[in-house]
């Protein structure tokens, strides 16, 4: 079974960069669905970013959440079967724990709805930007 941990987490500055990373391990993940989520204070857990990798190249097709394009870039090392969230010009409304989910490539469906029905998740791990 996998299982996938989040790191990279911490309080920075807007303006600021950090990049979040997402290690599996338990099995490979270089054909799954994968993509990171936040979940701010108050506030319902957002989809941020993901991807289906299609093979074991670089070539996959991925989404942005409208607030993070632009300023946030997704990619994979498969030979780390690690996955990476580099996050740019963060602003304060950045601030949230961030989780990542892996699903297995044999589901269709939307990024989003795979992931959040099929995914398995880590426990996430702290960004805060101060203004």
């Amino acid at each position: 079974q996998v299982q996938v941990a989040e790191s990279g987490g911490g309080l920075t500055q807007a303006g600021d960069s950090l990049t979040l990373s997402c290690a599996a391990s338990g099995r490979s993940v270089a054909y799954d669905t994968m993509g990171w989520f936040r979940q701010a204070p108050g506030k319902e857990r957002e989809f941020v970013a993901g991807g289906r990798w299609t093979d074991r190249l670089t070539t996959y097709t991925d989404s942005y959440a409208d607030s993070v394009k632009g300023r946030f870039t997704l990619y994979k090392d498969n030979a780390k079967d690690t996955m990476y969230l580099h996050m740019n010009k963060l602003k304060p409304e950045d601030t949230a724990v961030y989780y990542c989910a892996t699903a297995p490539p044999n589901y269709s469906g939307s990024v989003v709805r795979v992931l959040t029905d099929l995914g398995s998740w880590g426990q996430g791990t702290q960004v805060t930007v101060s203004s």
